[in-house]
């Protein structure tokens, strides 16, 4: 694309992504979405030597999306790093870990809601938790932000346009053998295209996308609700499949900043068109799984990429802890027994799909211990720390499990601008968190109370902090709306 002379329109950006670490380089890549066909200027860069010049990913009608790529020398300690455009204002500014410095997180989860209108009975404004993290990163300057899966609700997309609302607002089974058109497309890739633009431009939002770089992974409502847990007829539908190709093209671009043919390389599951991502950085890995991609009713992952985790394990040989993102809690109570009373009643009461979302769903026990067991493992045999952090629930937790000489931690926070559960269903939460199970031979699940509330269950929105120590320990803290003291947890 030859380069234009009028100045570019910035509607959306920049959004730092992390790539990883590599020697004393910190890896990063920033998105733009522009307004009209003038190429940008290079992007300047503190510690680069280099100007950092723009990659075109993509058309849509007439906005452009691009991208540029970098890697920032490290220092011995933090350094605060400036990066803009020549002669276009402030810059904006990231704070990239020196060689001697422990990593520092955050974490979100369930950024929107599905019905709009609920967000209007919340005290505090939609985004104030967004805020209140743009304030303490002023503070705790955190490397990266990891965000656990419903970063957007795209549950509107059967309700956007004529096409697909009048599909979906039929009933009989014959649709379900219709083509997916061109025009159906079309609708889709406007609806995806036009929600990032209007949930991540917002200000509060905005503001945190470009200052920390993002390690996200999708969950269902990036999609649309319950994707990979309804019946496999509607699953297969030509019609659905599209909607969901749609929402995974416009995934790999706003949330890993790629195309689905040029994934970077941390993304680890590529081999499976996947999009799971690994990274070490200094003694701590990541492991962001995807666990929506393969999802059936029946399964979570494919055998085939379950073959792989032993492999992508061993690459965090060495670490002293390995935080793992997993979009529903790895570790919580037993959910089964409910899912068996709501599928032995008549018809749908539209919490089936929720219920086969979790890990403990009576369709993944198997698949679940072998996941258990297979990180266990690898803890007992390296010595490193396991800890799942997660989301998805709407509340806040943790939880730990017990046995054969290991100890593994969960820790839940959700939602960032989700609405808190309705207090009848928060006291459900908390009888059923105050129960203690062995839910595997030799091991003993808990979920013990926040000695700051007397409760197990954070009901107010909230989102987590994640900082590790030099003796390799991680101490989590929970920002709840409308608390003054942060809950807090030393793993």
């Amino acid at each position: 694309m030859a380069r234009g002379r009028v100045e570019p329109k910035v509607i959306l950006g920049p959004i730092l992504y992390f790539r990883g670490e590599q020697g004393d380089r910190w890896w990063l890549s920033a998105l733009f979405v522009l307004d009209g066909d003038a190429e940008p200027d290079d992007l300047r860069v503190d510690g680069v030597t280099l100007p950092v010049p723009p990659r075109h990913l993509l058309r849509w009608r007439d906005r452009h999306v691009w991208r540029f790529d970098f890697a920032v020398p490290r220092a011995t300690r933090d350094q605060e790093v400036a990066y803009g455009f020549m002669d276009s204002g402030q810059p904006w500014v990231l704070t990239v870990p020196g060689r001697l410095t422990q990593p520092r997180f955050a974490y979100v989860s369930c950024n929107g809601v599905e019905d709009e209108s609920r967000l209007a009975a919340l005290d505090a404004p939609r985004n104030a938790l967004w805020a209140d993290l743009r304030q303490r990163h002023d503070a705790d300057r955190y490397h990266l932000l990891l965000q656990g899966g419903d970063q957007l609700y795209a549950d509107a997309v059967w309700r956007s346009g004529p096409l697909l609302s009048e599909w979906a607002a039929r009933t009989g089974k014959e649709r379900l053998a219709e083509t997916f058109t061109p025009a159906m497309a079309e609708e889709a890739m406007a609806f995806y295209f036009d929600l990032y633009l209007r949930s991540w431009g917002q200000p509060e939002i905005a503001a945190v996308l470009a200052r920390i770089p993002s390690v996200m992974m999708w969950d269902d409502h990036d999609i649309f609700d319950g994707w990979g847990s309804h019946p496999d007829e509607e699953m297969q539908s030509q019609v659905w499949r599209g909607v969901y190709m749609a929402a995974r093209r416009h995934f790999t671009l706003f949330q890993m900043g790629a195309l689905a043919e040029a994934l970077p390389e941390c993304v680890w599951g590529a081999q499976r068109s996947t999009f799971t991502q690994g990274f070490r950085i200094k003694d701590v890995g990541l492991l962001a799984l995807d666990l929506r991609s393969e999802r059936t009713p029946r399964r979570v992952m494919s055998d085939q990429s379950r073959a792989l985790l032993p492999a992508w394990l061993d690459r965090f040989d060495g670490c002293r802890h390995l935080v793992l993102m997993s979009s529903v809690p790895l570790l919580f109570v037993d959910t089964g027994g409910l899912e068996r009373v709501v599928d032995r009643l008549p018809g749908r009461i539209g919490i089936e799909d929720d219920l086969r979302d979790q890990w403990r769903s009576h369709a993944h026990a198997e698949e679940w211990q072998s996941l258990i067991e297979l990180l266990a493992d690898f803890s007992r045999r390296t010595g490193c720390r396991v800890t799942a952090v997660s989301g998805e629930i709407h509340a806040g937790g943790r939880g730990v499990l017990r046995g054969g000489g290991v100890e593994m931690w969960q820790l839940i926070a959700s939602g960032v601008v989700h609405p808190p559960p309705h207090p009848m269903t928060a006291t459900a939460l908390e009888w059923l968190a105050g129960r203690k199970e062995s839910p595997l031979d030799g091991y003993r699940f808990e979920m013990p109370r926040f000695p700051e509330s007397g409760k197990r269950i954070i009901r107010q929105r909230n989102w987590l902090s994640l900082i590790f120590d030099g003796k390799g320990q991680l101490h989590a803290r929970w920002s709840a709306e409308g608390q003054p003291n942060r809950y807090a947890q030393v793993v």
